[in-house]
């Protein structure tokens, strides 16, 4: 329990934290390298209806994928309207990660902020989030695997 509450309030204090991120105001332009994380790549599907986008830290790759929901043909009681998925991997030997929790804090571009838990899909953990704005949206994703704190962030360009 101590560990569990150890953690949340470390969650709270990098969501605070990494607040900022998703405040400032970002010279940089869809599908350049942001300089938040060392590794950062992005890709845009031909449709809006679909993005990916891969953070990495401390030998962990987060491979993260935003879909509409209408676009999977899904519909959310609470109303949310996209679907957040990430995939992790070791990097050091490219190797799916079987063991994971973690929150995820969406920040809208009118600074509204969202926060759900990651639910596991076997081995793909997923959040609903309402993106009822266009704009950029922050995305911060703070994970612990095998008891080490990892902590993803990125700008999602709803469309």
């Amino acid at each position: 329990m101590k560990k569990l509450s150890a953690f949340f309030i470390m969650f709270i204090a990098i969501i605070w934290f990494a607040t900022g991120m998703a405040t400032a105001d970002s010279s940089h332009k869809a599908g350049e390298k942001t300089h938040a994380q060392p590794s950062d790549k992005m890709n845009h599907a031909a449709t809006t209806d679909k993005f990916e986008h891969q953070v990495v830290d401390k030998q962990i790759r987060a491979e993260f994928q935003i879909m509409s929901l209408a676009s999977m043909n899904m519909k959310d009681p609470d109303g949310a309207s996209h679907h957040v998925m990430v995939k992790l991997y070791d990097n050091s030997g490219n190797q799916p990660v079987k063991e994971a929790v973690g929150k995820i804090k969406v920040v809208g571009p009118e600074k509204s902020e969202q926060i759900n838990t990651l639910k596991d899909y076997t081995g793909i953990l997923a959040a609903n989030f309402t993106f009822n704005k266009k704009g950029k949206y922050g995305v911060i994703c703070l994970m612990k695997i095998n008891g080490e704190k990892h902590i993803f962030k990125f700008w999602y360009p709803h469309q």
